[in-house]
């Protein structure tokens, strides 16, 4: 993305904070940390504050985490005024968020559903409070069919939780995302436990994180001829930080 962009979405979202708008979902405080508010129905402003969290991680180059904290469900109807083109944006938002040279940490508090859930399911590391629950939208009798149900089947579509999250929309509490690893961590203090995920976090570099993120991510869909490739070139580059490493010792 060009600085040019960068500039004209973050200056957007600061027009948006100072003018008290409450139509996005997403609260932008100073620093590595993104606030998504899943009440609030998907709008142009939660992408923009999307895009402008992802600008501050990725200028950061690899230095750091990133923090995200959500919790709501939305009220009334999901679908209010959304178009393919704004879901796809929103989608293609959420792609930048999973891909980010940083580890990812959500914060996840009492029900979660719409774009708290799916910025969820984005992150790398995932802590719950006990009263968490992770809800999927129905909207007109249905399930909201968007990629937060394809991130849910990776996990395994065969689960009983998910099979009903996914068709019923029967919310999965946080003892059952915790036993399906949708969640890495229930804690009774969050904030603590956070802060010790990054400090863990902290001793890998972002840049190399993501790399190997991606590695996994591909590994279900990709067979081994195809992924050797990928594999031997993120070997050759870890070869050639060591011995840079080894050099300058």
């Amino acid at each position: 993305m060009s600085s040019t962009t960068r500039t004209s979405n973050t200056t957007r979202t600061s027009d948006a904070t100072r003018a008290g708008d409450t139509a996005g979902t997403a609260e932008v405080p100073p620093g590595n940390v993104l606030r998504i508010d899943g009440r609030r129905l998907l709008s142009a402003e939660t992408i923009a504050a999307v895009g402008a969290f992802c600008d501050r991680v990725e200028d950061l180059a690899g230095h750091g985490n990133a923090t995200i904290h959500v919790s709501g469900v939305p009220e009334g109807s999901w679908a209010h005024e959304l178009t393919v083109p704004l879901v796809n944006k929103w989608e293609r938002a959420l792609r930048r968020l999973e891909r980010l040279p940083a580890a990812t940490i959500a914060i996840a508090d009492g029900d979660c559903g719409g774009a708290a859930l799916d910025a969820l399911l984005t992150t790398d590391y995932r802590i719950a409070t006990r009263s968490a629950r992770l809800v999927v939208s129905v909207e007109d009798g249905a399930t909201w069919p968007g990629m937060a149900l394809y991130r849910l089947a990776r996990h395994g579509s065969s689960a009983a939780a998910i099979r009903r999250a996914v068709l019923f929309g029967t919310p999965v509490g946080a003892a059952d995302a915790l036993a399906l690893q949708l969640v890495d961590e229930l804690a009774d203090d969050p904030v603590s436990a956070a802060a010790t995920a990054e400090a863990r976090a902290g001793a890998v570099s972002g840049a190399e994180l993501a790399i190997r993120r991606q590695l996994l991510l591909d590994a279900p869909t990709t067979t081994f001829e195809e992924a050797l490739g990928a594999h031997l070139a993120a070997c050759d580059r870890a070869l050639r930080r060591a011995a840079v490493v080894g050099a300058r010792s």
